[in-house]
């Protein structure tokens, strides 16, 4: 009986992964070395090494590590915090921005930081953030706060940019500027709600 090499043994023991198998393996890869070894540090090299897709594969699928790490924040952000539409706007923005900061005070928070210092400097990225992760929260929650307003929740004429600004600024305040106590806590979050909607609701005469 021919005998193969240890090489061929292992290769047929282990077929690199394909296809979808393969997208989720890289994604998860850079999620999983970026933590351990720094998202700075990260590079096509060690993922297709973790991986055992070729390097090849991975350029055509993506032109940077930043665009790698960026679909991986999709893939888990959207799934623990979606944007929640509820009865009232008070509480779609409650539900949601506790979701959302229970993710920033996990894994996603420690992904959120380095991408948006990175983003200051890549437009590529920059653009991506903002069409692929901003911009589609915001067109759901503008319609919120003008759902909110057309209901009579709201105060009329309110500007739905400026009020997604006061709820979700403070979030990314904390993210990013690190001060004593600065978790994004529920209890912050309810914080931010109370200030917020106080100055947002429509008062009864």
């Amino acid at each position: 009986m021919e005998k193969k090499n240890p090489k061929e043994a292992a290769s047929v023991a282990t077929p690199r992964p394909r296809g979808a198998d393969a997208t989720a393996a890289i994604l998860r890869a850079a999620l999983d070395l970026g933590e351990e070894v720094g998202f700075d540090a990260l590079t096509i090299e060690g993922i297709a090494d973790r991986t055992g897709v070729a390097k090849t594969t991975i350029y055509r699928r993506w032109p940077n590590v930043s665009a790698i790490v960026m679909d991986a924040f999709l893939t888990e952000v959207t799934k623990a915090a979606p944007i929640q539409e509820k009865a009232t706007a008070r509480e779609s923005f409650a539900v949601s921005m506790k979701l959302l900061a229970r993710a920033y005070r996990g894994q996603q928070g420690r992904i959120m930081r380095p991408l948006l210092g990175r983003a200051q400097t890549d437009e590529r990225l920059l653009e991506a953030v903002k069409t692929r992760w901003v911009e589609p929260r915001r067109q759901i929650a503008r319609e919120i706060v003008r759902r909110g307003i057309a209901n009579g929740e709201l105060r009329p004429g309110l500007d739905p940019d400026v009020v997604l600004d006061a709820l979700y600024g403070p979030i990314y305040h904390r993210l990013l500027v690190p001060y004593v106590n600065s978790e994004v806590s529920d209890a912050y979050i309810e914080a931010v709600i109370e200030t917020v909607f106080g100055g947002l609701e429509l008062k009864p005469r």
